[in-house]
């Protein structure tokens, strides 16, 4: 190995400029390599923008999509203590007789407290609409009211339902 470095210096006596040349010409194939590579980047640069720009618009519909998709309402579910009375309901059989409310009345009364419309009592009990509003008119009359919700008040503060 030697002797070739020898013999290559015998053929090259100016071996300190072949060097010098040999590095110049190393530094342009550098920066030759970086110009091909700019020239690259210049001849796909709306490529590269385009990519960039569907990277952006990509990761802001994303967060978007996360701020956005956020439940509006929280479903919260309270748990409360009730604490039920052990008798069971008994009809207080005096204010039905001090009212004069008859047997007829209190079903009626019964399904007006359920939130049922005429029809529907009257669909039930086998009887005409015209009956459910007799009964419901007398019915008024006696616990003196004058609407629905007045009289299903008064029943159950006078304990006539439940």
């Amino acid at each position: 190995m030697i002797r070739k470095v020898k013999t290559l210096l015998l053929h090259f006596p100016n071996y300190k400029q072949a060097s010098f040349y040999g590095f110049i010409l190393a530094l342009l194939l550098i920066v030759l390599r970086q110009l091909e590579l700019h020239f690259l980047l210049i001849n796909h640069l709306f490529e590269l923008y385009t990519a960039g720009i569907a990277v952006i618009f990509t990761g802001l519909g994303i967060w978007l999509a996360v701020k956005l998709t956020k439940p509006a309402k929280e479903i919260v579910t309270i748990e409360k203590e009730r604490f039920v009375d052990p008798d069971p309901f008994e009809i207080d059989q005096n204010e039905l007789a001090r009212l004069g409310i008859s047997k007829r009345e209190i079903e009626v009364l019964q399904l007006i407290a359920q939130g049922l419309s005429n029809e529907e009592i009257a669909d039930k009990l086998f009887i005409s609409v015209s009956t459910v509003k007799t009964h419901s008119v007398k019915l008024f009359d006696k616990m003196d009211v004058r609407r629905r919700t007045q009289a299903i008040e008064k029943a159950k503060r006078l304990k006539i339902i439940a």
